[in-house]
């Protein structure tokens, strides 16, 4: 069930934060999903720590604590008026460091290659922010549109699915 929580409020916030992106939602406004998805996240993934009994628990532990920092800084940013380039190369770090993870965790299963796409978008999407806010790439469209896909697509509907039990 964590899993689909992370999954549910990750894909909101990628969502409000698409939406943000395209200027339809205030820099005050949106810290607090941000702040709210980052305690949350930070929540699971030391639950998830906490709980280890091998170095799997611990990967997933800090794979989510990935996200959790990257939803804080966000909100700091918008707070003080930050231009996001520190942002921007911590994404580049992100997206390196959860590329194998879409070879980690595809089990020959069609939930083990599902688990490998989202990695696969989070990576994509990570490397997105590197581009835009790292590099100053006027991109603003590809990661508007790139941001509302991968929260529908990889966490909110799953999310949703996960909580409902139709998906394992």
């Amino acid at each position: 069930m964590l899993l689909g929580i992370t999954l549910l409020y990750v894909g909101a916030v990628l969502v409000l934060n698409s939406i943000w992106l395209a200027g339809r939602i205030e820099d005050r406004e949106i810290i607090v999903i941000n702040v709210a998805v980052a305690a949350i996240s930070t929540s699971i993934a030391l639950g998830l720590a906490i709980g280890a009994t091998d170095q799997t628990g611990m990967r997933d532990a800090a794979m989510t604590l990935l996200f959790a920092i990257t939803y804080g800084w966000v909100a700091y940013n918008r707070a003080s008026g930050s231009d996001g380039r520190g942002l921007g190369w911590f994404s580049l770090f992100v997206a390196i460091t959860v590329l194998p993870m879409a070879f980690v965790a595809a089990p020959p299963s069609l939930w083990g290659m599902w688990m490998a796409a989202n990695w696969a978008a989070w990576s994509g999407l990570w490397f997105i922010y590197f581009l835009e806010l790292g590099l100053g790439w006027n991109i603003r469209k590809l990661t508007v549109a790139t941001t509302f896909a991968t929260g529908v697509l990889t966490g909110w509907l799953p999310g949703l699915l996960f909580l409902h039990s139709v998906m394992p």
